[in-house]
């Protein structure tokens, strides 16, 4: 009975608090122009977390947080003593191969003139006997010799092919371990700002530890919620207008980007229309990209702040809410 109790009081309080989500929300549409939505939000940005792709120990890093960052900057070196032991020891190998390649060509020349000899051996042989000047016996000795030659030569070129092969596998552990080492500095994948500062110098992580948290100042957005009634009706592309609460004299330009496909806040599957109009929808406002370029000194992320969404295509923007930029 007390769980149950508990479960019924969990339950009304949830109830209470999406209906009194949803009396809020039309009390802050008295007054607005028809055709356009109202909803909060706050600003986010697009965050890249710089993780370590081998397992290792941090040597320097080279960021504060709320440092400008540009793409390929050098954000994080990871100690790469072991690593760079095995390019040299890689890199031996293949110094190595290249010799024993020299060597095999160098036998494979030999097993040639062998060859040669023993072919001319075999040809004057051929002759004496022919004239009774030689034995039987001469002529299956020369025979023999140019085949063990033939077979020799065989061998030879073997060992080349082999050499070959070593030198190019060798080639590629060297490309591979290379290809590693370049893993053990990090770059930062595009321009932004440090955002967290997750590791220090000294610290051991895993494969996959973050190390350092960026923002992409340039893809910025507000994520509101709408009702169904006005999520149904958004384009992609629809105008919206930006207002921060830290700075209210401004407008800020914004777009609809997206549109979830599932509502929240209340049941998936509700019978009633009155329960289906309480349905929310997420919606991300975008702002241009141009604009964030160049106010990227002060542009930051977790501001609160109001959106204004054009719903109906043909409705007309009040005065009061032009675009207004510093």
């Amino acid at each position: 009975m007390k769980r149950l109790q508990t479960a019924l009081i969990v339950l009304v309080c949830a109830a209470a608090a999406v209906g009194g989500g949803y009396f809020w929300w039309h009390q802050q549409q008295d007054g607005l122009a028809e055709g356009f939505a109202l909803a909060n939000g706050r600003l986010e940005a697009t965050r890249i977390d710089v993780a370590l792709k081998f397992s290792g120990r941090v040597a320097e890093v080279m960021v504060t947080e709320g440092q400008r960052v540009k793409a390929g900057d050098v954000i994080v070196r990871i100690d790469a003593t072991e690593l760079e032991a095995q390019v040299r020891a890689a890199e031996a190998a293949t110094r190595q191969a290249e010799q024993a390649l020299a060597q095999a060509e160098a036998l494979s020349i030999q097993r040639m003139s062998e060859l040669a000899l023993a072919g001319s051996e075999l040809g004057r042989t051929q002759t004496l006997a022919a004239r009774g000047y030689a034995s039987q016996e001469l002529l299956d000795q020369r025979r023999s010799q140019k085949t063990t030659a033939e077979a020799a030569l065989n061998t030879a070129r073997a060992q080349v092919s082999a050499a070959k092969a070593s030198i190019e596998a060798s080639q590629a552990h060297v490309a591979a371990l290379n290809a590693n080492l370049a893993d053990y500095t990090l770059v930062a994948p595009r321009a932004g700002r440090v955002q967290y500062r997750l590791a220090e110098p000294g610290e051991i992580l895993a494969a996959g530890g973050k190390v350092v948290t960026l923002l992409d100042l340039t893809d910025v957005y507000m994520d509101v919620y709408l009702p169904t009634d006005e999520a149904g009706r958004l384009r992609y592309g629809s105008e919206a207008r930006l207002i921060l609460d830290a700075a209210p004299q401004y407008v800020i330009p914004a777009a609809v980007d997206f549109v979830a496909s599932e509502a929240q806040f209340t049941p998936k599957y509700v019978e009633t229309k009155s329960e289906r109009e309480k349905l929310m929808f997420r919606v991300k406002l975008q702002i241009p990209a141009d604009i964030l370029s160049r106010y990227q000194d002060v542009v930051k992320t977790g501001v609160p702040g109001v959106a204004y969404v054009r719903v109906a295509p043909d409705a007309q923007w009040p005065d009061a809410l032009a675009v207004n930029l510093p």
